[in-house]
């Protein structure tokens, strides 16, 4: 084994010891073959070894699901190769907050040993009121969640990393309905025995800490490492400022969210953009697919510009408003009746003038409930660029009840 030449022939191997392992090889008969081809391979390599399983056919509730012998196994290993980020830089941000979830997922089992005793809850109100400020600071944590599967995962699955973090995210689900659980107990634990309240908690209180400490350990071993290998600076960059739109957890310490200069490998040019298409900061479209967006929205649009000239109204199905093509170009004080030209002026000098950004009116019309507003458009520097009019019949919308979620 010691003989063993080339990262394809280990990649092969790594391979037939996974099937083995979920075949049902014992994890003590494979470790030490895992130990050796595995030198000279990191956490990428897993990951893409993974990748390939998936694709040639083994289901990924397979690989998740013997994900933990994997990193029994691997686990020496991985935490020789384990990456660190400075400060400021998205994956250090995280780890930080991996370090302080755990400590709360240890005071809620804190907690629980110190009410074990108790008869009632009248003589643990102040441990009701610890538990309350951890439920609340792991309500908090969805912001980490969140940067990771809006933000890192998708540039993951650009460098064609996309497996692992899908199984991080079906993780993410199950943190999530075991918090869910914890918050459910404690809106109803009045309603509860007090015995049973405290033998249900402490059910829920190691379930949170067992699933937190296995998902990070995950990610700080396997994924950020993939991730710190694969993803560029300029990409780090990105992630950063998405990072920051999305915002972070009231717990996130100061030092972690610094500005440090990313580190990663070396940023190659952007690939040009197609002839036809418009490049925005958020994607791009082209010509024809912009103007079938807009017309497919359910609301009409019409924006007028600095100068209050009537520059575009998009085409819906079923306009509320007649419009033509006549009106482009067109004052849009011409556009509205003597009666109430006044109320167009006075919020569009508003708009010019920074006094406000938006006004709305609702109106009947032949039994429709029709509502108008008006936004201020304005670039980044807050210089305003013109005026946006929607219209939105929203008499069904009125009618709404209950729920109805996506099947």
């Amino acid at each position: 084994m010691s003989e063993v030449g080339g990262k394809e022939n280990k990649k092969q191997m790594i391979k037939d010891l996974i099937r083995k392992l979920h075949a049902g090889a014992r994890p003590d008969e494979v470790k030490e073959k895992f130990k050796e081809v595995l030198k000279g391979m990191g956490p990428a390599d897993i990951s893409r070894i993974e990748e390939e399983l998936i694709k040639e056919g083994m289901p990924r509730e397979e690989i998740h699901r013997l994900c933990d012998v994997h990193i029994a196994v691997f686990k020496e290993s991985l935490e020789r190769e384990k990456t660190l980020a400075s400060p400021g830089h998205p994956i250090h941000t995280l780890m930080e907050e991996h370090k302080i979830l755990l400590q709360f997922a240890d005071k809620l089992k804190n907690v629980v040993g110190e009410i074990k005793g108790a008869k009632e809850f009248d003589s643990v109100r102040e441990n009701m009121k610890q538990l309350n400020h951890i439920a609340e600071h792991f309500k908090e944590s969805e912001k980490h969640y969140l940067r990771e599967e809006n933000v890192l995962f998708p540039y993951l699955e650009k460098h064609g990393i996309t497996q692992p973090p899908a199984i991080m995210w079906s993780e993410h689900n199950e943190i999530r309905k075991k918090k869910g659980e914890l918050y459910q107990l404690l809106d109803t634990h009045r309603s509860m025995n007090f015995q049973e309240f405290t033998k249900t908690l402490r059910g829920v209180a190691i379930a949170i800490g067992d699933v937190l400490s296995s998902h990070f350990y995950k990610e700080n071993n396997i994924l950020f490492p993939t991730a710190l290998k694969v993803i560029s600076e300029n990409e780090w960059r990105e992630i950063r400022g998405q990072c920051d739109e999305l915002g972070y957890c009231c717990f996130t310490p100061e030092h972690a969210k610094e500005v440090a200069e990313p580190v990663g490998k070396p940023a190659s040019e952007p690939p040009p953009v197609e002839k036809g298409k418009i490049l925005f900061e958020t994607g791009e479209l082209s010509t024809e697919e912009l103007e079938t967006v807009l017309n497919t929205l359910p609301v009409d649009i019409t924006f007028v510009d600095k100068e209050d000239g009537v520059r575009y109204f998009s085409q819906s199905k079923e306009r509320i408003f007649p419009r033509t093509k006549a009106v482009i170009g067109r004052k849009v004080q011409q556009c509205h009746p003597q009666r109430s030209l006044h109320v167009v002026e006075q919020i569009l000098n508003d708009f010019k003038k920074n006094k406000g950004d938006a006004a709305e009116f609702w109106i009947n019309l032949k039994g429709r409930l029709i509502y108008i507003r008006y936004f201020a458009v304005r670039d980044k520097n807050e210089e305003y660029l013109g005026c946006l009019e929607v219209t939105q019949d929203i008499t069904d919308i009125k009618k709404i009840e209950g729920e109805k979620r996506l099947l």
